[in-house]
Order: C-alpha cells, then sequence, then structure tokens
C-alpha cells in the first residue's frame, strides 16, 4: 500500500507522523516519564515505549493531541 499515509511516503508537515526523537524530546522537554505522557494522550505504555523505539509511527492525531494537552508546538 504506497500511498497509505503510515506507510513511506505520506503527507510532511503538520499532518506527518513525527519522528521517533521527537516524541521523546517532547516528553523529555515536557518533564515527564513514559507512562505519564502515554496516560495523557490516552494510550498504553507499550504503544508510547513503541512510539520511540521506532517500532510503530504515532499516527498524526496523537501527535496533535499531545501538543493540544501538554502546550506543546509539535
Amino acid at each position: 500500500m504506497p500511498n497509505h499515509p503510515n506507510r513511506g511516503g505520506g503527507p510532511k508537515g503538520p499532518a506527518a507522523n513525527p519522528a521517533p526523537e521527537d516524541i521523546r524530546a517532547a516528553r523529555e522537554a515536557a518533564g515527564l516519564s513514559q507512562t505519564a505522557a502515554a496516560a495523557i494522550i490516552h494510550c498504553s505504555l507499550r504503544g508510547w515505549q513503541d512510539w520511540e523505539a521506532g517500532k510503530r509511527r504515532m499516527h498524526p492525531a496523537f501527535w496533535e493531541l499531545w501538543g493540544i494537552k501538554t502546550g506543546a508546538t509539535p
């Protein structure tokens, strides 16, 4: 599925999947553990760990929710 947004050549910009290093940097900038960060956006700890490790891509909606709830500008 080359045209699927979570696989390869998806959208760039605000609707793009964040990079694992950006996810970790945002969490650390907020001074939160992975458990606390996951709770803020209502996802599992394992999901958050997989996003930071690059095993899964964070959906742009979660990234946007993170920005709304933390006041960060993703």
